[in-house]
């Protein structure tokens, strides 16, 4: 009897275009226009918890404000897949809004993310 999976050489080897929280479910932030690049469309984009490197050169009162100059410097050190400065700067204004807007909830306190949230 013979208990070894059959074919794990291609599961193993196909490279998904997008994250995936389970199989066809992409994570992250839907955009409303997606972006196109060569042989790839981007419907999603995940935004890390940007750490001190990240936030390097940018005015904290600024990304607060989601000022366009400082997301335009921040979004892509901080998305997956990785936006490139003339995507982030091509982009739909809602979709902006949108990815600035979880930016902006992983500097703000605990406390006071969890104060807005029971109001």
């Amino acid at each position: 009897m013979n208990t070894k999976p059959e074919n794990t050489t291609a599961a193993a080897t196909a490279a998904p275009s997008v994250a995936i929280a389970a199989p066809g479910i992409p994570v992250g932030i839907p955009l409303d226009a997606p972006i196109q690049r060569t042989g790839q469309t981007i419907t999603h984009v995940q935004v890390r918890k940007p750490n001190a490197g990240a936030l390097r050169g940018l005015s904290l009162v600024e990304v607060l404000q989601m000022n366009v100059t400082a997301l335009q410097a921040l979004l892509p050190r901080v998305t997956e897949p990785p936006l490139l400065r003339q995507e982030v700067d091509a982009m739909d204004p809602a979709d902006l809004v949108a990815l600035g807007s979880e930016v902006v909830g992983f500097l703000v306190p605990k406390a006071q993310r969890e104060g807005f949230q029971a109001t």
